[in-house]
């Protein structure tokens, strides 16, 4: 239960994101749960890559609700360098409109 409310919020987060700069709303908040299962799955390979062959820990690997928890913070982490580097690109890309017919007829201080 825990799990769909976790895909429920990144989803919107990336669904308001995508929306306020214009964006493909369902493609961003679909792309970021496949970020969170693509970073969790990679790095907790990682991990077990690393137990097997170089550290020999020797986790109960066969316990599945050990490696869910153990790819939640690694997927939230994936989900949130993929947020500040996709808002970071937007800004940088959003068209600032001027409103310069409001500014007819003004006089210029500046000088």
């Amino acid at each position: 239960m825990l799990g769909i409310f976790l895909l429920y919020f990144i989803g919107k987060r990336f669904y308001d994101l995508a929306a306020l700069f214009g964006r493909h709303k369902w493609f961003y908040a679909i792309l970021s749960i496949v970020v969170y299962y693509g970073v969790g799955a990679l790095l907790v390979a990682l991990v077990v890559i690393l137990d097997l062959m170089v550290f020999e820990w020797n986790f109960d690997w066969e316990a599945s609700w050990g490696v869910s928890y153990i790819s939640i913070p690694f997927g939230l982490l994936g989900v949130w360098i993929f947020d500040v580097l996709l808002k970071n690109r937007w800004e940088k890309l959003a068209i600032v409109v001027i409103d310069e017919i409001q500014d007819i007829g003004k006089s210029d201080n500046s000088l």
